[in-house]
């Protein structure tokens, strides 16, 4: 761990984070290198290494501050509201998970890699903003849906967490791809992140 501040190694951890972020916007995972991300801050790429240690902890580190913001949105959806009906639960949590875009292009692109490439400690680190999604969306369920049992709450929760790793390649597609599935007469009807979300939950609830 490098020498200095905890507010000053938090911050250059959040500058090498964001500089993957911007970089992720318009190229593919594995295209972007530590070289790359090193471009985009305001120090020296050998400095990356006193943070992280891999590309894939870099984009872990980014995958887990998408949770922590989609965790933020899922606590308001709790405590701004009293009672919800079901179809108001289903378009909180879609427009919740409309607003994380990144979050569900990181799912459905490197989880894989980023979490076996990256040391234990970042990925527990990891898996607690992503287990606090899961506790988030049964606590809301378990708020403002008091007639269903525990065990349906959890079979709802394990079938909606690995739907979300589809959401992004079904509904952000290319012209290269709408072209490929005219071409083989696929009849697909696009929809909205909001719209396959709110449509998935409808069901489930």
């Amino acid at each position: 761990m490098p020498k200095g501040s905890p507010e000053r190694t938090a911050a250059r951890k959040e500058e090498i984070i964001s500089a993957c972020e911007k970089l992720y916007q318009t190229m593919s995972f594995k295209d972007i290198t530590l070289k790359e991300i090193g471009n985009e801050t305001s120090f020296s790429r050998p400095t990356i290494y006193n943070y992280f240690q891999t590309k894939e902890e870099i984009f872990l580190a980014l995958f887990e501050r998408e949770y922590i913001r989609w965790n933020e949105e899922l606590q308001s959806i709790l405590q701004d509201n009293e009672k919800l009906a079901k179809e108001q639960i289903a378009e909180k949590l879609s427009a919740s998970i409309a607003n994380r875009e990144q979050l569900l292009k990181l799912l459905a692109m490197n989880n894989y890699d980023m979490e076996a490439n990256s040391r234990p400690e970042r990925l527990t680190s990891f898996k607690v903003a992503y287990g606090e999604s899961m506790k988030n969306v049964c606590r809301i369920l378990t708020k403002f849906c008091p007639e269903k049992s525990a065990r349906e709450i959890q079979n709802i929760i394990y079938i909606f967490f690995p739907f979300m790793f589809g959401i992004y390649p079904y509904t952000t597609v290319t012209e290269k791809q709408r072209e490929a599935m005219k071409e083989a007469d696929v009849d697909y009807i696009y929809q909205s992140i909001f719209e396959i979300t709110n449509n998935c939950l409808l069901e489930l609830l």
